[in-house]
């Protein structure tokens, strides 16, 4: 009798064929569509990654503008999504309030059971630009404060940051967030894309797709790790007079203990990286920007401190999630809404892959091997 070859977690296993994006071994760059993502992220709007990512090609001008013109007015969220998010405690996750407004806007859709590639795109569309508005109005109702609308003069990130904050940010302060939302726009068969695609293939809607994703994106070992990062830096204490140096030396004594203990610490190795995640360093340069900007030499000593004392000791190196959690940080996102920012980066990589596994489909039901009891009987 042959044994059972058992892949736990699927480690290895090729699943499907893709062309929304790959890690490019040679170059250790992620490509989307082919694109290094470190180039998009240097000279491509987040809206124009969003049409690369769903049409295979970046848009012409006219593509752009019409595209932008679209986003721009489904931005605002309707009442009885207000409604829903307000009947959530404020003691529950971001992540849970991102989950229900997203069921919400499905069940408002009038093209909800509409399959088609044209209703597809029209709903992730729609989604990528309602869903913004969603962090922002569920961060400001935390802090007891009214909402903001959305404006149609700014683009993406500007008006991210208009929305949450109240106030427009500064040009470095964009480009950063920007940045960010581009480097966690995509990244292949990761866990959540890969339960988007597992519910698309039982023919379920977009949005209950987009959701379940979001259920799995909640766990710290995918999408909570920005939020673990942070939580973090506030465990060993975030001093703001203190100087690079002496923020250095605390985090890697604070790394050197918790290893000792051999504590999990967030934010470090990738299952798919092996010679480091080749987002890390752009993402890095958003956040020495962000240093720069507000003046905080102690999150770059946390930061350089605890990444010193982990390559040392493990020869690990920082992944997205590292560098990201501060850079929101400093913006004056509350930690608990980094992963609904990861949501609202994702959902184009999400539904890139919801529309390509429509496509061609194929019911996604692998086998177990069953280790239980042989078959008895009751008498």
């Amino acid at each position: 009798m042959t044994e059972t070859q058992i892949h736990k977690g699927l480690a290895g296993v090729t699943v499907d064929t893709t062309s929304v994006s790959k890690v490019n071994p040679e170059s250790n760059s992620l490509l989307y569509r082919g694109y290094p993502v470190q180039e998009l992220a240097a000279e491509v709007s987040f809206e124009n990654v969003a049409w690369l990512l769903w049409h295979g090609e970046l848009p012409t001008e006219t593509e752009a503008k019409s595209f932008r013109t679209f986003e721009r007015s489904h931005r605002a969220l309707a009442d009885n999504v207000k409604a829903a998010i307000d009947l959530l405690p404020l003691t529950c996750h971001p992540m849970d309030v991102g989950r229900t407004a997203v069921s919400v806007l499905g069940a408002n859709h009038p093209k909800a059971e509409d399959s088609s590639p044209e209703a597809e795109l029209e709903k992730a569309t729609e989604l990528f630009a309602a869903f913004p508005a969603v962090v922002a109005y569920d961060q400001r109702r935390r802090r007891g404060l009214d909402a903001v609308g959305p404006r149609e003069d700014l683009g993406y990130a500007a008006n991210f940051l208009w929305m949450t904050f109240g106030e427009e940010a500064a040009p470095e302060v964009v480009d950063a967030f920007n940045t960010s939302m581009i480097l966690y726009a995509e990244h292949s068969f990761n866990a959540s894309t890969f339960t988007a695609r597992v519910i698309t293939s039982t023919l379920a809607d977009l949005h209950s797709a987009v959701t379940g994703a979001i259920g799995a994106l909640k766990g710290p070992l995918h999408g909570g790790a920005n939020e673990a990062v942070m939580h973090t830096f506030e465990e060993i204490g975030i001093r703001e007079d203190e100087s690079t140096q002496e923020a250095a030396a605390r985090a890697k004594a604070w790394m050197d203990d918790a290893l000792a203990q051999k504590k999990k610490v967030m934010g470090f190795g990738h299952r798919v990286y092996k010679s480091g995640d080749s987002r890390v360093p752009t993402m890095k340069a958003a956040l020495d920007d962000m240093i720069k900007h507000y003046g905080r030499p102690e999150i770059l000593g946390l930061y350089e401190g605890l990444e010193t004392a982990m390559q040392e000791a493990k020869g690990i190196k920082p992944n997205l999630d590292y560098p990201a959690g501060p850079t929101y940080h400093l913006m004056g996102f509350d930690t608990e809404m980094f992963t609904p920012l990861f949501i609202a980066a994702r959902i184009t990589g999400w539904t890139a892959h919801i529309m390509e596994q429509r496509a061609s489909n194929s019911l996604i039901r692998p086998l177990s091997a069953y280790e239980g009891q042989d078959e008895r009987h009751l008498s």
